[in-house]
């Protein structure tokens, strides 16, 4: 029933915040598995572009690390099963014909941030549905780190706080949106549904 309204959301007004999409439990799991990543050195910094184009760039200031499904692990695979029902929900109700998932963890230190953005790049329109869920512990609105999201480039931006096992969802292609900088480390699991 949730992927159902996550759909209808989808269809108007395009965006969508879920609160406690998972438990809390569900939400410490996956962060001390990205947190222990991140300790392995396993991270690198994110770019901006993609294959031979991405470049380094003060736009963003996050680290991040690309999910490889064969390699997760169960708390992971559980969250790969939630995403991949909505997946199937939404191409049920809006038809978009989402293929596939590109995901990784991403990892702000204190002070970084994301500048205004897209998240569709100009030569590729495959990237359909983002998806980000926020793994941060007891996050209040003084840690900074918000997602500030303009629903209308008309209207004033919305601002979302990270609160773990959020998960905010909108049309990639549609939604401008920035990370504000968080004056703590800001963590989230972070893709996309793709078309083929």
């Amino acid at each position: 029933m949730l992927f159902e309204e996550i759909a209808s959301a989808l269809a108007e007004p395009g965006w969508c915040v879920i609160p406690n999409f998972l438990s809390i439990d569900e939400t410490a799991a996956l962060r001390t598995e990205c947190l222990a990543a991140h300790t392995n050195g396993e991270f690198h910094r994110a770019g901006i572009g993609r294959g031979v184009s991405s470049q380094q760039s003060e736009i963003r200031g996050d680290h991040v690390l690309w999910i490889d499904e064969a390699h997760a692990g169960q708390v992971l695979q559980d969250l790969l099963k939630k995403l991949e029902a909505l997946r199937q929900a939404v191409n049920q109700q809006l038809f978009l014909g989402l293929f596939d998932a590109e995901l990784h963890f991403a990892v702000y230190p204190p002070g970084a941030g994301y500048c205004r953005h897209l998240d569709r790049f100009q030569d590729d329109d495959r990237r359909t549905l983002t998806v980000i869920l926020y793994l941060n512990e007891n996050w209040t609105r003084s840690d900074g780190g918000l997602l500030r999201f303009w629903p209308e480039e008309t209207q004033s931006p919305q601002e979302i706080e990270p609160l773990g096992g959020t998960l905010v969802t909108f049309l990639s292609d549609r939604f401008w949106h920035e990370v504000l900088p968080a004056h703590r480390q800001r963590l989230s699991l972070t893709g996309w549904f793709r078309r083929r």
